[in-house]
């Protein structure tokens, strides 16, 4: 092994030995729970709750959720190509045109199927 990656190992271990030591640390610092009853309910301004904190959402919420992602990657990945648009040429429009259709047509699939409807 090259002597110049044995910073890059030392720190590597540092980077993962720190968390597991400070929360095995503080497993022994910390208070013991003696919390029962009432002190576990969640509390809603001293009114009773009504229901559940347990809420469920409605998968169009995850599709949403996953499409923001997917469209905010997209903008990511467009900020480096229009620095570089200059020297890429017709190859990286190209490219980049591929990369957009793909996108499009996973849109257009899903708007298609009623993933995106709120009804």
């Amino acid at each position: 092994m090259p002597s110049q990656y044995i910073p890059i190992l030392i720190y590597a271990l540092l980077a993962a030995a720190f968390p597991a030591v400070t929360l095995v640390i503080f497993k022994f610092i910390r208070p013991e729970m003696r919390a029962t009853g009432a002190k576990l309910e969640p509390y809603e301004c001293g009114v009773p709750p009504e229901g559940s904190s347990r809420g469920r959402y409605s998968v169009r919420f995850y599709i949403v959720a996953i499409l923001f992602v997917i469209f905010d990657v997209e903008t990511i990945f467009l900020f480096p190509w229009a620095i570089k648009y200059s020297q890429l040429g017709a190859y990286g429009l190209v490219s980049m045109l591929v990369f957009l259709g793909i996108l499009l047509v996973g849109y257009v699939w899903l708007y298609r199927k009623g993933a995106l409807d709120w009804e």
